[in-house]
Order: C-alpha cells, then sequence, then structure tokens
C-alpha cells in the first residue's frame, strides 16, 4: 500500500512560453493517480504541486530534474507534506 504524499517544487530556467507546464501535466496524467496543479510564477520559474501517491510524486519530482523537459531546467527545490486534497486531476494554471 502506497502512502499519499504532497510534493510542491519550484523550477527554475527557462521553463515559461516553452510548454512546460502542459508537458507537465501530460506527464502527471501518464503516471496516473497524482492531482495537482502547474502554475508560471512572476519571478520566471513554475510552480507544480502534485499529490497522490508517493511512487508518482517522486516520478514526477525525477522527470522534472531530468533532461526531458522542454525548456532548460537549471533546478528545482522541492518540499514534502501532508496532502490537503481539494484539486480535481491535475490543472494547468
Amino acid at each position: 500500500m502506497s502512502e499519499d504524499v504532497r510534493l510542491v517544487a519550484w523550477v527554475r530556467g527557462r521553463v515559461q512560453g516553452v510548454g512546460f507546464r502542459w508537458f507537465t501535466r501530460a506527464k502527471a496524467l501518464e503516471i496516473g493517480g497524482l492531482s495537482g496543479f502547474a502554475l508560471n510564477l512572476a519571478d520566471g520559474r513554475v510552480q507544480v504541486v502534485a499529490e497522490g501517491p508517493c511512487e508518482g510524486c517522486e516520478g514526477l519530482l525525477a522527470w522534472l530534474q531530468g533532461d526531458d523537459t522542454p525548456g532548460r531546467v537549471e533546478g528545482v527545490t522541492e518540499i514534502w507534506d501532508t496532502p490537503r486534497g481539494g484539486y480535481d486531476g491535475f490543472a494547468i494554471r
């Protein structure tokens, strides 16, 4: 049985205007079982919030940190927390 977790990640680099949020949503749906959102921030970063099974959130984080993302990721800062719920699927904000 997998424990549900909440991942909040801030992705910095050239990650706006390159389809980053769309691809993040597609990856979350491909992994399955995740809900949350991807949001462009005013400072040029993208915030990703994902809730679901720990393995799924770890998979999404590994993808965010990998070389398969659009644009250019220079770094990812993440925090782990308890799920809060209230998300309907995975959205682009």
